[in-house]
């Protein structure tokens, strides 16, 4: 009795397995991404971009050691992200933005304008803040970057509720925990 018992489980527990398989394996180049992906990595790569750059102004133009590291920190963990997203797209059939030209003037099709993705800043802030040194470069970095970072987090939120391909979702938790980590950094950095 216990014998049949414990191989009608099994029989139960293979069949049920079995048939989750096959309902994965039918649907699972549908099921692994969805237009959230596609959005959060098409939106967040020149969103990345931008942080990089702004992270690059900080090696010739900050004058604290704390915002020059923070800054090379942005960008040892930025740059990397940008490629695995491009890799994303790229695996999906999907266009990536174009995103090798200048941040505020491009084109993202149907993702939105640099200036509808939150925190993104203008040609204009870029400008004043390329041609900013020192405690005054500081500042304005640390306030743009809090800004942008704030926009990451919004975009990485709505990646973590919409979203369906486990990595990019994985990546939104990291970029959330990360740049809210770094920007509690850059309020202590303000502060007088």
């Amino acid at each position: 009795m216990k014998r049949t018992l414990v191989s009608l489980a099994l029989a139960l527990v293979a069949t049920v397995a079995l048939a989750g398989c096959g309902d994965d394996n039918d649907s699972a180049t549908s099921a692994e991404f969805n237009d959230a992906d596609v959005t959060f990595a098409q939106a967040m790569i020149p969103h990345h971009e931008q942080a990089v750059v702004m992270a690059g102004l900080a090696k010739t133009r900050a004058s604290s050691p704390e915002v020059k590291q923070l800054a090379a920190e942005i960008e040892a963990a930025q740059a990397p992200e940008i490629e695995t997203m491009s890799g994303w797209l790229e695996s999906w059939g999907k266009d990536k933005s174009d995103s090798s030209h200048d941040m505020g003037g491009m084109d993202h099709g149907e993702v939105m304008d640099d200036l509808d993705m939150p925190g993104m800043m203008s040609d204009g802030e870029l400008d004043q803040l390329g041609g900013a040194n020192g405690a005054a470069f500081d500042r304005m970095f640390l306030t743009m970057m809090i800004a942008h970072h704030e926009g990451a987090i919004e975009m990485a939120q709505t990646e973590q509720q919409e979203g369906r391909y486990v990595d990019a979702i994985r990546l939104a938790v990291r970029i959330e925990k990360t740049q809210a980590a770094e920007i509690a950094t850059m309020k202590d950095l303000l502060a007088p």
